[in-house]
Parts: C-alpha cells; sequence; structure tokens
C-alpha cells in the first residue's frame, strides 16, 4: 500500500469511527467517503474529500479536484467522469450519486465560496493558474 493510500485508509477509518467526522487538519471540515470505480481496473477506490453542501438542495454536495494544487487532476475525477456515477458515506449514510461538472459562472461561484471558507483552496488556485483550472462537480443523490 502506497503512502497516500494508507493516509487515506486512516482518514476513511476515523470518519467511520466519528460519525462522519475527522480531526487534524481537517478539524470542522464537512467530509464525505467518495467510493469510485477505476475506469480502467474496476477496482473500488475510496477518497476522503471535503465538500461544499449546496445552499438550498440539501441532496447535492460540490467536490473540488484540486489534488492540494497539483497540475493534473486527479485520477478520481477522471473516474467519476467516466461512470458518470459514484457513492459517497456522509455522516452514517452511504447513498449513490450522478456526477455533473459544473462550469463558467457557475463552477466560479461554488469555488469561490470554498476558498473562501477555506483558504487552502484559494492556494491551490494559485497554484493552477495558467496551467488548469480546478473542476468542481456537483454530486446530486439519487
Amino acid at each position: 500500500m502506497s503512502e497516500y493510500q494508507d493516509w487515506n485508509s486512516k482518514i476513511v477509518e476515523e470518519f467511520r469511527a466519528n460519525e462522519g467526522r475527522v480531526g487534524g487538519q481537517f478539524e470542522g471540515a464537512p467530509m464525505v467517503v467518495l467510493h469510485h470505480r477505476g475506469r480502467k481496473s474496476g477496482q473500488e477506490h475510496l477518497a476522503p474529500l471535503m465538500y461544499l453542501a449546496d445552499e438550498s438542495d440539501p441532496d447535492v454536495v460540490y467536490i473540488f479536484a484540486s489534488k492540494a494544487g497539483a497540475p493534473t487532476n486527479p485520477d478520481w475525477y477522471h473516474n467519476l467522469k467516466a461512470a458518470g456515477r459514484a457513492e459517497i458515506e456522509r455522516g452514517t449514510e452511504r447513498y449513490p450519486v450522478a456526477i455533473e461538472e459544473l462550469t463558467g459562472a457557475e463552477r466560479d461561484r461554488v469555488y469561490v465560496e470554498q476558498a473562501r471558507r477555506y483558504p487552502g483552496f484559494a492556494e491551490y488556485a494559485t497554484k493552477t493558474e495558467g496551467v488548469r483550472v480546478i473542476p468542481v462537480l456537483a454530486l446530486r443523490r439519487g
């Protein structure tokens, strides 16, 4: 198991042990565990991610393919785009979601709000400026 996979596994374990809450650098942040299948391998993978809840629709959360400001999108982003569906754990619930990528002004509005709440996301956008626009995905229950 890679160091990154081991790190993710520890966060998922803490998430599940504490009804969807984790400490450390994620203390107080809203988290989901994303279940996705590798588009090539078909294997299930887990990714703990911060999210932003939609202000008017409780069935929608937004996730950000920031990869901490790396020059490439995370693998889970490509897997979700290929599949169009996934499952998430949110709190103590696990449920299926449909995937929609936000674009233009809607994408910008959601990303700016996430960066306002969690300044690390503003840093990620600065790191990727001129290289890539960090994708924002809406996950809709159902």
